[in-house]
């Protein structure tokens, strides 16, 4: 277990979780294996354009805490799929309230369809969503 994974800082759990998913991307990871993304150029392809040296760190993070488990897909070069754990899939409840606080308040975001599978949205949404300001 990472260093971090202890409780040093406070006991207080909403300090703990921010340890582990409190920085500008963590839940955007998790957002797009909640959406179906499994390969490190899935995530590479969301819209907000993470740097190649910080989802390698976010995703080694989240493996650490026991959020996604790795497995290899193919041997030469190695490659890996990332899936949610059972602990990574509860917070999905946390992910969809933050939906809905973000839209409620800023009602100028994205809103995921209310019928059929929930998707991230392109880098053509976000840039219509963006133009409209």
């Amino acid at each position: 277990m990472p260093k971090s994974a202890h409780v040093e800082r406070s006991i207080c759990p909403i300090a703990v979780t921010l340890d582990i998913l409190g920085d500008k991307w963590t839940l955007l990871v998790v957002r797009d294996l909640l959406l179906g993304a499994s390969r490190y150029n899935d995530f590479l392809e969301a819209p907000e354009n993470i740097r190649t040296n910080i989802l390698a760190d976010r995703l080694k993070r989240l493996e650490e805490h026991g959020l996604i488990h790795k497995s290899a897909y193919q041997a030469r070069p190695v490659r890996h799929e990332y899936k949610l754990t059972e602990k990574g899939l509860a917070l999905r409840p946390m992910i969809r309230q933050i939906v809905k606080w973000g839209n409620e308040f800023y009602p100028q975001t994205y809103t995921p369809p209310k019928k059929g599978p929930a998707k991230r949205p392109s880098r053509k949404t976000l840039h219509g969503i963006n133009s409209q300001r």
